[in-house]
This record gives structure tokens, sequence and C-alpha cells, in this order.
């Protein structure tokens, strides 16, 4: 069970880590590091769907973490 814990926590981790990187707003460098003066109001589209995965991929790493101090 341990074994499991540990590569779920493993893959969602690097998983949340790329779908971060792959939502930043903007095309230029610093717009990836919170330098960019858009103002987006409402997500749409792809946008929408892969800021609710991320959510779910977040939830699931966290929750593999606890379950990982638990046991």
């Amino acid at each position: 069970m341990a074994n499991i814990l540990e590569i779920l926590t493993l893959v969602s981790g690097a998983l949340l880590t790329l779908l971060i990187l792959v939502q930043s707003r903007g095309a230029s460098l610093g717009a990836g590091f919170g330098g960019s003066s858009e103002l987006h109001t409402e997500r749409r589209g792809v946008d929408k769907t892969m800021h609710q995965f991320t959510i779910m991929v977040a939830v699931v790493f966290v929750l593999s973490i606890v379950l990982s101090v638990i046991s």
C-alpha cells in the first residue's frame, strides 16, 4: 500500500507541476512569473477544463500525502 501511495504522490506532483506551468497567461517569459498585465475575467473552453483538472490533481496530491502520513 505504501508503494502505491508513493507512486501516486510522485505522479500527481509531476502532473500538477506540469499543469501549473502550462497555464501561464500571456506569451512572454515574464507572464510565467506574474509579470503579465492582461486582465482575464472568465475562464472558457480548454482553459476552464485545465483549471478544473488542476484542482482535481491537487486534491489527489494532498490526499495521497495525508494517507501516506497516516499509514
